[in-house]
């Protein structure tokens, strides 16, 4: 059963990076590593795609696989959050709708951390 984040929730949460092969693409097998090692060094929560790092020049599919595979990869061991950003609503809009329907039938994604530039 995965963990709410509420306003009780403490501790630390890390803000992961999002790992590329040399070619560009999602580096899924360092992605697992990472995740790994957070979850055993004792992390209270995980945030991926924030507004600093690589997540606004991924694309929309990029970003949806990057999310699935995280939150699959935690397995609801400590919450997740799932930044949803960009320049304009519609695209987050569809993204964040996919992730409440990933909560809803995956066990996905505990919050999202939506912002508008």
């Amino acid at each position: 059963m995965p963990q709410l984040i509420h306003r009780h929730s403490e501790g630390i949460f890390i803000i992961a990076a999002t790992p590329f092969c040399d070619n560009g693409s999602l580096d899924l097998v360092s992605t697992d590593s990472m995740i790994d090692f957070y979850l055993e060094s004792g992390v209270s929560g995980i945030t991926i795609l924030g507004i600093m790092g690589e997540a606004p020049k991924l694309g929309d599919i990029e970003s949806r696989d990057f999310a699935s595979h995280v939150i699959q990869r935690v397995d609801g061991r400590v919450p997740t959050v799932v930044g949803v950003s960009g320049a304009g609503l519609d695209g987050e809009i569809v993204t964040f709708s996919h992730g409440r329907w990933c909560c809803r039938c995956h066990g996905g994604a505990d919050a999202g951390a939506y912002n508008c530039n």
